[in-house]
């Protein structure tokens, strides 16, 4: 079994700074490659950032590109989102989901490719 768990949630600013952290535990991930996704309400789950085990190789949507970098800790069992410059628009339930091996932007940006899932954790820029 394996279990995603997202924090770091919560209330700011437009134009403020917000860290999440999704912390992967149980041997059902392997080696986890990770991404963070979004879902606003009465809108479809989108994509916003992945990251690869190996190197390090990252994925960014481009409405986020620039103001949120994905990585991850030395042990490669935690996983953050940083997110800088916040926008009201960028409002939403985060999740981070996880998948056993890296693709093109295609795959990594497709919810479908990912059978693990966080609870989600909600994100409010406030304007």
């Amino acid at each position: 079994q394996g279990q995603l768990v997202e924090s770091g949630g919560g209330l700011v600013q437009a134009g403020g700074s917000m860290k999440l952290s999704c912390a992967a535990s149980g041997r059902a991930f392997g080696r986890p490659r990770v991404g963070w996704f979004r879902q606003a309400p009465g809108k479809e789950r989108e994509f916003v950032a992945a990251i690869s085990w190996g190197v390090g190789a990252t994925y960014y949507a481009d409405s986020v590109k620039g103001r949120f970098t994905i990585s991850r800790d030395n042990a490669k069992t935690t996983f953050y989102l940083q997110m800088n410059n916040l926008k009201p628009e960028d409002t939403a339930v985060y999740y981070c989901a996880a998948r056993g091996t890296w693709g093109d932007i295609a795959t990594m940006s497709d919810p479908a490719a990912y059978p693990y899932w966080g609870q989600g954790t909600q994100v409010t820029v406030s304007s």
